[in-house]
């Protein structure tokens, strides 16, 4: 874990407090990150709770006043609204001011966001590759980043003081920090993390339609990798269908080239290849492998995950 030192920043400001933003909120004061802590959210609801959970110094619905003071503001809504609600704060940022971002798709954040932010104002796009499926401010915990990615995408031209302490930040979050250009970024995390959910959504909706057809054995005869399947599509919706329409070059090239490989695998089914079916296990058995060894998941029957339905705060992080 990593060791509370002295704040790093004066006052941070979380816009969104779902999963992602109640863990920043979270982390920040257990590991003191920050002097003051204030919380934007327009969902009243979502202010309502954050109040009784104490998250934060100050929660407010009205953007441009929560951001007036702060010194770092993370945006922590779907990335089809980070333009919005940049174009809301502009005007109260203060100069020095560094915005920051979690959205898993970054070449269009960037696009959506920069214009908007005065001179003086830094920007340093960051995607913590960590999550669950759960949502809203009681679902994060403040060990939800620990060993986990997190890739900082500061387009050409940004202040290397200001991306060096977004680094720290995420950092002291407990993060395993890398950097790479948006465009990059994007393509990587299109095979890695928005394919599989897209196919993860298609193989649980085909399920659904076979409901009927099979009187509900789907769901009562569900094993291990189908019930994986349906966590992975219990994401949240929204997020998940900004993602696919912002960054749909990169998810429709990687689509592409499965649907070839997926083509080379029905084929070696058909006519009984089995040597070619077990070189590719064999294969993707090494990768599963490689990630376990790095610590990005647990080696754990059922990957770890309690049969007994865990509460968000022992669920494991998953990308």
């Amino acid at each position: 874990m990593p060791e509370t030192k002295a704040p790093l920043v004066g006052t941070l400001a979380i816009v969104g407090l779902g999963l992602i933003g109640s863990s920043i909120a979270r982390g920040t004061r257990q590991y003191g990150l920050a002097k003051r802590i204030v919380a934007i959210d327009r969902d009243p609801g979502v202010v309502e709770r954050v109040r009784a959970l104490g998250l934060a110094e100050i929660v407010t619905s009205d953007v441009a006043a929560g951001v007036a003071e702060a010194d770092l503001v993370i945006l922590c809504v779907p990335v089809g609204a980070v333009g919005t609600v940049a174009e809301d704060m502009a005007t109260a940022l203060k100069p020095g001011a560094i915005v920051s971002d979690v959205g898993s798709v970054k070449a269009s954040v960037v696009a959506a966001v920069a214009p908007h932010l005065p001179k003086g104002v830094a920007f340093v796009p960051a995607h913590p590759v960590a999550g669950t499926e759960y949502s809203g401010p009681d679902a994060g915990f403040s060990t939800l980043f620990s060993g986990r990615w997190c890739i900082l995408t500061p387009p050409e031209g940004t202040d290397p003081d200001a991306a060096a302490r977004v680094q720290t930040f995420w950092e002291g979050l407990g993060a395993i920090v890398e950097t790479m250009t948006p465009e990059h970024h994007d393509l990587v995390l299109a095979i890695t993390s928005h394919v599989p959910h897209l196919i993860a959504y298609n193989i649980v909706g085909t399920a659904a339609d076979l409901e009927t057809v099979t009187q509900s054995e789907v769901i009562k005869f569900s094993a291990g990798g189908f019930r994986d399947f349906t966590r992975i599509a219990a994401s949240d919706p929204t997020m998940w269908r900004d993602v696919f329409l912002t960054n749909k070059d990169a998810v429709l090239e990687m689509l592409g080239r499965f649907n070839e490989d997926l083509a080379a695998l029905a084929r070696a089914i058909r006519w009984g290849d089995g040597e070619a079916l077990h070189e590719l296990f064999t294969r993707t058995r090494a990768i599963r492998k490689g990630i376990v060894a790095m610590g990005q998941e647990t080696a754990e029957a059922d990957f770890g995950r309690a049969r007994s339905g865990p509460t968000p705060e022992k669920v494991p992080p998953v990308a």
